[in-house]
């Protein structure tokens, strides 16, 4: 197969980018040079380091910038998807599946500990309030430093920490609504407690958000989600609190707990008509929006995490040492769905369930530097372990199905998914030699370890068969162990023409464990002696015969970045490829791994510039393309987890009191080998604040023009579904034209 998207809607993808780029020459040509304080970011190499050393594109959204956007009423996964150039624009429901970063998996971290697990969820996003984040940092691309999970690039949330001082306290209270009905309003409160001495300082922070309806453009409301569940009536609280303890001889322990839950508080779903005729049929007039859902299982995700940091200076012969022990416990219940499955001879069989699905991890990370006159070594080791399980609620069938699935009784429980184990041992090395002053070169490798422990499970819809009278018991498929061993390797060089530009070039590899909980676990079986009889397996994926295969991603990139006068510019070129590819079979989406090279590459870049008057205009730029080699050709990667590009553009304006911004974003149309296609559109956002006597007042309207478009969730969720559910179901429109207020004081 050949590529069929349209020759005009590629020379429109390509004038966006030159558009973007021919528009910044002038400024770059004719802006005043001034040094730049260097900024120092520990993200990407493990420890502290200033951004114009590193051999690599580094973002860092400060915390005023990111402030403003929440403030003004943008969520925290939208907001980075807009001020993030590589990072896909982010979905408005609670997942945020196939927000990659450069067309690959993001590695999401908390002050360095993660929210990723092989078991792929996609709700790292939701996990923590923007009210407690300091900054983010921001790695594109492979990372061999951090190794798995980190194939398109790392997104690192900075949390905020106590100041030396009397108390200081942070009130903050918000509303957003889009006016179109009384329930149509989110409201949001949070509080903040810091405050310290020379040696200890502490911070407490609170934060609450209770939503209730949303509607789109065209004036209805929005369809629940019912495959990842959306955030309407859900409501969220997050307590952060960390200390930070001066220890003598130049040492530091740094500790931080966090409690998080979003779960939904409501009585309002979406009723998909008598045994679903209108998620079933083509008769999707049955579905609508109404009150009287009750489960037994609410969708939730609840996450508890703890972090000590150790920092320690001019040990075993004047090196830096740090250490960090962490532990994360993560419990997710997912959105009633339907299913059916196949009986021999009886037809199909209609079921209800929603999936509960528990993943701990503990780990231990350890680094030491060594700093010469032109030489710098941090290496070290890294302990992890990760352990999960999941069962499947089963509710009452009947009645789930005569009332449009609004009501929900447990009846029973059975497996979901294979529980397993993950426990990984890694040791790294990296290298910086400034070898002139203009001149650093970088090198670096990886030796990650891991062993997959998989536990023997029955089919789960044979589970199912069981649990409803057809057959008595089940063969297992029998679980095992599986070892991984690889070396990733990172090498690359950057040179400063000046204090305000410089170019890099790198090369970097990252590793990924596709999902062994959707890879392992399906077979086929056959009913002997029947519906009192046993169900025999015939054949199955499981570890033995067909172990799980890891897939390393390989990248290079050339970048440039330039800070001068008022003129702030970066840009990257990349290149990915990797030998394997992930792809999901239809109705089951049970994961394979295909022997197929899959490659993106494309450009990033990200371009701002500030005048006298307190004028600033800019945007940011991501033209990628996605694709595999099929039949000796390359065609176009799957719209479900290809990333569009994306365009975005700001014009605002600031002075002591006041400030004002008007931003739009652009995502283009996509389509794949298959046909499928992702819709362009088009969204503005106002924002802007005024200084009070005490306090901020901010104000936001987000989808300024009203824009009525199919969110990217939505398209992917309807070739993620097809067979399940017709298309009119997975319908999840954008949020409509809506306002936010917030009141912001520090005291």
């Amino acid at each position: 197969m050949h590529d069929k998207t349209p020759r005009a809607a590629r020379l429109w993808h390509r004038s966006a980018l030159y558009c973007a780029l021919i528009g910044a020459w002038p400024m770059l040509a004719t802006a005043q040079v001034r040094t730049e304080l260097p900024e120092v970011v520990s993200t990407a190499t493990r420890g502290a380091q200033n951004i114009s050393e590193l051999a690599a594109t580094t973002w860092i959204i400060e915390g005023e910038e990111l402030q403003t956007q929440i403030r003004a009423g943008v969520p925290l996964k939208e907001a980075l998807g807009q001020l993030i150039p590589g990072l896909d624009l982010g979905p408005q429901g609670r997942t945020n599946y196939g927000q990659n970063l450069r067309g690959r998996s993001v590695l999401v971290m908390i002050d360095g500990v993660s929210l990723n697990s092989a078991r792929g969820i996609s709700r790292q996003f939701d996990s923590i309030d923007p009210f407690n984040i300091e900054r983010v940092e921001v790695l594109s691309g492979a990372s061999a430093v951090y190794g798995g999970g980190a194939t398109g690039g790392i997104v690192n949330l900075i949390t905020r920490r106590g100041e030396p001082g009397g108390p200081a306290f942070t009130s903050e209270v918000g509303v957003r609504s889009g006016l179109r009905h009384g329930d149509d309003h989110d409201t949001r409160i949070a509080q903040s407690i810091s405050g310290g001495n020379d040696v200890v300082q502490a911070r407490l922070g609170l934060a609450v958000q209770k939503n209730e309806a949303a509607y789109g453009g065209d004036g209805k409301q929005l369809r629940t989600d019912i495959t990842q569940t959306d955030l309407q009536y859900n409501r969220s609280v997050d307590v952060l609190g960390s200390v930070d303890i001066k220890l003598p001889a130049g040492q530091k322990l740094s500790l931080l707990g966090q409690y998080y839950e979003s779960k939904y508080d409501g009585d309002k779903s979406l009723y998909m008509g008598p045994n679903l005729i209108g998620a079933l049929t083509t008769q999707s007039q049955y579905l609508e929006q109404r009150s009287g859902f009750r489960s037994d299982v609410v969708p939730t995700t609840k996450r508890g995490m703890f972090n000590a940091d150790y920092h320690a200076t001019n040990i075993l012969g004047g090196q830096d040492f740090n250490a960090q022990l962490f532990a994360r416990q993560e419990k997710i219940a997912f959105y009633p769905f339907p299913g059916r499955i196949a009986v021999p001879g009886l037809g199909a069989l209609p079921y209800y369930s929603s999936s509960k699905q528990n993943t701990d991890a503990v780990g231990l990370k350890t680094a030491l530097t060594k700093n010469w006159d032109r030489v710098s070594v941090t290496y070290g080791v890294d302990l992890d372990r990760e352990k999960f399980d999941a069962t499947q609620v089963l509710f009452n069938n009947a009645t789930a199905l005569a009332s449009g699935g609004l009501v929900n009784n447990a009846i029973g429980s059975v497996g979901r998914y294979p529980n397993y184990q993950i426990d990984g041992v890694s040791a790294f090395g990296q290298v910086d030699w400034k070898l002139t002053d203009a001149l650093t070169l970088s090198g670096g490798v990886r030796q990650q370890r891991m062993s997959v422990d998989v536990d023997d499970f029955v089919q789960a819809s044979q589970q199912v068969l069981v649990n409803s009278g057809y057959g008595r018991s089940a063969d297992a498929i029998p679980g095992g162990s599986n070892r991984y061993n690889v070396t990733l390797l990172n090498a690359g060089a950057t040179y400063r023409f000046s204090p305000a530009q410089r170019v890099w070039a790198n090369y970097s590899e990252g590793f990924e464990l596709p999902d062994p909980a959707k890879y392992y676990g399906v077979g086929n079986y056959q009913l002997v002696g029947g519906t009192g009889g046993t169900w025999r397996l015939l054949n199955s994926i499981n570890v033995a015969a067909s172990p799980l295969t890891g897939i390393k991603t390989k990248q290079v990139e050339l970048g440039w970045a330039r800070r001068a006068g008022g003129l702030s510019a970066q840009a990257a070129a990349f290149y990915s490829w990797s030998d394997k590819n992930i792809t999901y079979v239809p109705i089951t989406l049970s994961l394979q791994v295909a022997e197929e090279r899959k490659r993106n590459y494309g450009l990033e870049g990200q371009v701002a510039y500030t005048w006298n008057g307190g004028w600033q205009v800019g945007g940011n730029v991501l033209a990628i393309r996605s694709e595999r080699r099929q039949n000796g050709d390359w065609v176009r990667q799957s719209i479900t987890d290809a990333s569009p590009s994306k365009l975005t553009a700001f014009a605002g304006w600031a002075d002591d009191k006041m400030s004002a911004r008007l931003q739009a974003v652009r995502s283009f149309s996509l389509s794949d080998s298959a046909g499928n296609q992702l819709d362009s559109y088009t969204t503005f956002d106002l924002m802007g604040s005024y200084k009070l006597p005490v306090g901020r007042l901010s104000f936001g309207i987000q989808n300024l023009l009203d824009k009525d478009y199919q969110t990217i969730w939505s398209q992917r969720a309807q070739v993620f579904y097809r067979g399940l559910t017709n298309a009119e179901t997975l319908d999840y429109r954008g949020r409509s034209r809506t306002f936010a207020l917030t009141y912001t004081a520090s005291y």
